[in-house]
């Protein structure tokens, strides 16, 4: 997982969802809220996924369009900004997308977890 300051606060929220429901979390980038850009953090979680330091990747910026842009840049991802639970179960089951951008600003925490439990 990572997050800039947009996305900070759903990315905390959506931590504990994950833990709680079996998880194992890694968070590479954004501890506190304010630290960073989305390009460095999107690069730093695709580059994760791509080398097999994670399985999939959670990516939360103001809007998820940016981190999704720069994301897919990586040979080998295939990045999805997703905002429902269709669009993400399309992204998983068509797509086989392995990393997930959401938007901080735009998404509500129930939002987030119906999406991340989809796939």
């Amino acid at each position: 997982m990572g997050a800039d300051h947009g996305g900070y606060v759903l990315k905390e929220q959506l931590k504990v969802f994950l833990k709680d429901s079996g998880y194992q979390v890694l968070v590479l980038w954004c501890l506190q809220s304010g630290c960073v850009d989305y390009p460095d953090l999107a690069l730093k979680v695709a580059v994760a996924v791509k080398t097999g330091q994670a399985l999939r990747g959670i990516l939360v910026d103001g809007v998820g369009t940016g981190s999704c842009i720069v994301a897919n840049k990586v040979p080998g991802i295939r990045a999805a900004h997703c905002y429902d639970r269709l669009t993400a179960r399309n992204s998983r089951e068509h797509n086989d997308a392995n990393v997930l951008t959401l938007g901080g600003q735009v998404l509500l925490p129930d939002q987030t977890t119906l999406i991340v439990s989809t796939g």
